[in-house]
């Protein structure tokens, strides 16, 4: 048994809400680039431009990608041989989004309560925390902020297993239409099938984890993730909603069994800027 002290926990968060927020994942920049290569209009592939020099800029003045800095999503991937100690695990995690948000000087969006006072909490927690327990005696940190015009665009859709793949390209593909330039395409499309209501959701997001140059394991989804990316891509949106064949830059499904009777599908939308960073203890 590895004891773990739950301050220890606390700077790898306040370094990867910050490190988040300025630094972009190359495989977003890879991506980006290899989208204007082929990208039919002159005005789409301004935008791409001037999005690769905004992630340049951010990470050369070390400052926030985007302004709206997101709710601070963190999944916790906690060792079964890891014994805590020191205090409350997740106050320590949100002592990190706290001090994270402070010192990188990141917009604070989180408000008290949802619809009758929605007073500004002014420190950007709590955070959005997800555990899994795993085998081992570390710690995996995954700091994933989310912004709300892409959130806002998500949805669980409870389908019929007689919809079937069709059905549920269908629905994907009509969700980003109905998104149109809302969510700040080009976006990553991250989809859950399976589980129930609420886990379907889950999946979806954690699937926006995946690098953008990573193909999903299995031959079958990885072609299914294709013809979704294709036909989002023929919709015309482009980047930012002014035109284009870049609405999408990937498309990532992850999937559990199900209930006999139900099909949930959900889709998380996620902007241009995928941001997410990990660490382990």
């Amino acid at each position: 048994m590895r004891k773990i002290n739950v301050k220890d926990v606390i700077p790898v968060v306040r370094k990867l809400c910050i490190d988040s927020n300025y630094y972009i994942g190359n495989d977003v920049i890879e991506k980006i680039k290899e989208f204007r290569e082929v990208e039919v209009s002159p005005t789409a592939k301004e935008v791409l431009d001037i999005l690769l020099e905004n992630y340049a800029l951010a990470a050369k003045e070390k400052m926030p990608i985007c302004q709206d800095t997101g709710v601070a999503v963190v999944f916790i991937e906690l060792g079964q041989d890891v014994h805590l100690i020191g205090g409350d695990f997740y106050e320590a995690i949100n002592e990190g989004v706290r001090q994270g948000y402070k010192d990188g000087y990141l917009r604070k969006s989180m408000v008290d309560d949802p619809i009758i006072k929605r007073v500004n909490t002014k420190d950007n927690t709590p955070a959005v925390i997800y555990t899994d327990i795993v085998p081992g005696n570390r710690i995996k940190i995954t700091v994933a902020p989310k912004g709300g015009g892409s959130e806002n665009m998500s949805e669980v859709k409870m389908m019929k297993a007689a919809d079937g793949i069709e059905g549920v390209k269908d629905f994907v593909v009509d969700r980003i239409r109905r998104s149109g330039g809302n969510p700040c395409p080009p976006v990553v499309v991250g989809v859950g099938l399976g589980g129930n209501f609420e886990q379907s959701a889950l999946l979806a997001k954690k699937s926006l984890l995946r690098a953008l140059d990573e193909p999903n394991s299995d031959p079958i989804w990885a072609d299914v993730e294709t013809d979704i990316l294709k036909r989002i891509n023929r919709l015309g949106i482009g980047p930012q909603g002014l035109g284009g064949n870049t609405t999408a830059l990937g498309v990532f499904i992850l999937h559990k069994p199900c209930h006999i009777a139900s099909m949930p599908v959900a889709v998380n939308v996620q902007c241009h800027a995928a941001r997410h960073k990990s660490a382990q203890i």
